[in-house]
């Protein structure tokens, strides 16, 4: 993928610079119709961008809190410890004339991989931007693993650098509606 293109997510409903390199999970296995995911081509690194019910019984921070603890409980994390919390400049969003809050937070959860008993501590960054007006906080996770120290025997594994929070940002930053009818009749 071209690093400054926007990419088509949701079937075209969406756009969002992702980073150069991204593979689109979708291309490999079932992704749930409410998801797109990418991962990076060498490292465990994943991008997720989600649209979920808005959850209005909690507001402001809370809300960041509740989805993190919500994908920890679905991923079977043993340990979720929330870094911090801080909100979202609206005005540097490209959501900004729908998105009424946005927050970020980092974290740490203890995740075992599909097929592994081990757990490794990941650390994820997630931006949740609340939408209400069409009932939706849309949530987008970056999941940053430790690195698993392969190591590289030669040029021919030069490979796309690991992403970092400027990837991240990027993509939450220009993560763009083109069509309000994903979400259904209002």
């Amino acid at each position: 993928m071209e690093p400054t293109r926007a990419y088509p997510l949701f079937g075209g409903a969406f756009s969002a610079i992702i980073p150069c390199g991204a593979i689109d999970v979708s291309d490999l296995r079932p992704v749930p119709d409410n998801q797109e995911v990418f991962c990076h081509p060498r490292t465990d690194q994943s991008l997720i961008v989600e649209l979920l019910e808005l959850q209005a019984h909690v507001q402001g921070e809370a809300a960041a809190r509740y989805h993190f603890e919500d994908v920890g409980r679905v991923q079977g994390s043993r340990v979720l410890q929330v870094e911090s919390v801080q909100p979202l400049n609206l005005e540097s969003l490209a959501l900004r004339g729908y998105c009424q809050e946005a927050w970020v937070l980092s974290g740490k959860q203890q995740i075992a991989k599909e097929n592994q008993q081990v757990a490794k501590d990941v650390t994820l960054h997630q931006a949740l931007l609340r939408v209400p007006q069409y009932q939706t906080d849309l949530l987008v996770t970056f999941n940053h693993p430790p690195p698993d120290n392969r190591s590289s025997l030669g040029p021919e594994n030069v490979s796309p650098p690991s992403w970092n929070l400027g990837d991240f940002e990027q993509l939450v930053t220009s993560l763009t509606l083109h069509d309000p009818n994903i979400f259904g009749p209002q």
